[in-house]
């Protein structure tokens, strides 16, 4: 794999950034905090209109079924399984697995399991809006399918 360019402009090149941030645990390790009472996250780099954020979970937090608006972007599980859920079903991602999602992709992210995860998540352009769904409106989006680190 080549290293990411400095200001990537494809979804492969997104995806390729997110893959080198995970790799090299130095960047986040030490900057991961789980907290119980709510969804903890830090911005951890921002470039040329994208930002990647570190996100944790305990066991038994999810993010609720939400879209990204306008965003692209794509997830990578750090550390721990986090399960997505969409309208076409459940999937569960362990550490090195992505998600990549195009605007207006709508699922829910959540830590079904006994341990803490962390995950990585790069939006194109940065995220300013997540809004919230029911599940009765969450059948029409699209499911690309997961790129495996």
């Amino acid at each position: 794999m080549q290293p990411p360019r400095e200001h990537p402009v494809t979804v492969a090149e997104f995806a390729g950034l997110a893959c080198s941030i995970a790799a090299d645990r130095s960047q986040w390790e030490h900057l991961v905090a789980y907290d119980a009472t709510t969804r903890w996250n830090h911005l951890l780099r921002t470039g040329p209109g994208y930002e990647a954020w570190l996100l944790s979970w305990v066991p038994g937090q999810g993010s609720g079924l939400h879209d990204h608006g306008r965003s692209s972007g794509v997830l990578t599980v750090l550390v721990g399984t986090l399960t997505e859920r969409t309208g076409r079903g459940t999937r569960a991602f362990s550490a090195g697995a992505q998600r990549v999602f195009a605007p207006g992709y709508v699922h829910e992210v959540a830590n079904d399991t006994l341990e803490p995860a962390a995950s990585l998540h790069v939006y194109y352009p940065g995220l300013t809006e997540m809004p919230m769904h029911t599940s009765a409106n969450c059948a029409a989006h699209t499911d690309p399918r997961p790129v495996t680190a």
